[in-house]
């Protein structure tokens, strides 16, 4: 019998793959199929990244290997880009370029700890992030998130479970699963304790590009003494529409550069790099079509709120840039059931809370950005005729 490594043959299967299984058996008698399941860009890339895209990827400058920290000209550009959103003095050597959000975690990860260290991530967490540390054999603490405050991050129990062992703590915002945008003044609280207990906080900011208004998401790359504490993450994929692309970037002090490419020359050597240098043109002569897009999610989390404000017995826990966290009403009921059925009786295709930490059965995510205003419309009447069987 085949032997694998335990930390990676006990992990579930992917779940984006069990999910469209589901949508397999649906019959089309509610209309067509919706998709609510993974957080994809719900429009196409503007063509002059496509043309960009392509003139990279037929030029022979990019068929051989960069440099493993990222193109030059792509890290001054997001360092600026990155420096105007924060208002921060952000360089190029505090950039270092992935192959998408997902790798930046995990070799930031390798790089801050090993076997037997403890990271905390909230509950609900990204499953990803939950099953790189298992992988890793890096252990995984739990911080929960109350329903009732729209599933912020509890300070106290923060407080308590920053141990000298902890070393670092993951934090989503916007968040996925829920949505849930931290504030500012929370982000600096929260900052503050890890600086305080030497824990480095990792912020994925994946879904910054979709906030509401103009105001910087947190001030904390302003912060005296921030490389010490915080390391960003980010993922072009969403904003440029390339999520096929991979590419991603990380924002910390050149000492963390410096040891996360250590583990980048082992896992990839250097992101694509095509996606790269045309990066480098999009960013930023595509600003005013990112806010155009910005604007058009906005409009679709707008149309949620509205379609289950008319469903009785449903409703949004927390809402913000690709994500809804939907309470469904069968919270006695495996979340996971409650998505299967939904999926093949009502043609909507959603991921369930369980998928995301324990005690979340009452809980369904919808990727509400995949669809356009008009369809997350058709949401309303299926949810009202939907009914589990035998319940």
């Amino acid at each position: 019998m085949p032997r694998f490594n335990p930390r990676v043959a006990t992990l579930a299967p992917p779940p984006i793959p069990s999910v469209f299984a589901w949508a397999r058996d649906y019959d089309g008698s509610q209309g067509p199929l919706i998709d609510l399941s993974q957080a994809v860009p719900g429009y196409p890339a503007h063509p002059d990244m496509l043309a960009w895209l392509g003139e990279a990827a037929a030029s022979t400058a990019s068929t051989g290997y960069g440099p493993i920290e990222g193109e030059p000209g792509l890290r001054a550009a997001y360092a600026r880009h990155a420096g105007a959103v924060y208002g921060a003095a952000l360089e190029a050597g505090n950039i270092h370029i992935t192959a998408g959000c997902n790798q930046a975690f995990i070799v930031t990860m390798m790089a801050l700890a090993g076997a037997g260290d403890t990271v905390l991530v909230t509950n609900p967490f990204y499953f990803n992030h939950e099953t790189t540390l298992t992988m890793l054999g890096i252990g995984v603490d739990l911080v929960p998130c109350d329903p009732v405050t729209g599933f912020l991050p509890d300070v106290g129990a923060l407080k308590d479970a920053l141990t000298p062992k902890v070393r670092a703590l993951a934090l989503v915002s916007p968040n996925n699963p829920t949505g849930a945008i931290y504030p500012p003044e929370l982000l600096s609280e929260i900052f503050a304790l890890c600086k305080a207990n030497g824990t480095w906080l990792v912020l994925d900011e994946t879904y910054r590009d979709f906030l509401p208004g103009d105001a910087a998401p947190h001030a904390l790359f302003s912060q005296e003494g921030w490389e010490d504490t915080l390391i960003g993450l980010y993922s072009f994929s969403k904003s440029f529409c390339i999520p096929g692309h991979r590419l991603g970037a990380i924002t910390a002090s050149p000492a963390v550069v410096a040891e996360i490419a250590k583990v980048m020359d082992n896992v990839q050597i250097c992101a694509p790099r095509a996606g790269q240098i045309a990066l480098e043109k999009a960013l930023p002569a595509l600003d005013a079509w990112r806010a155009g897009n910005r604007a058009e999610i906005l409009r679709r989390a707008e149309a949620l709120k509205a379609v289950m404000e008319d469903v009785p017995d449903w409703s949004i826990q927390a809402i913000g840039a690709y994500f809804a966290y939907i309470r469904h009403p069968y919270p006695d009921i495996d979340s996971a059931f409650v998505a299967e059925k939904l999926a093949k009786g009502a043609g909507i295709i959603c991921l369930p809370g369980d998928f995301f930490g324990a005690g979340q059965d009452g809980f369904l995510r919808f990727a509400f950005a995949n669809a356009g205003v008009d369809v997350i419309g058709q949401v309303r009447e299926r949810l009202r005729r939907f009914v589990l069987p035998g319940i």
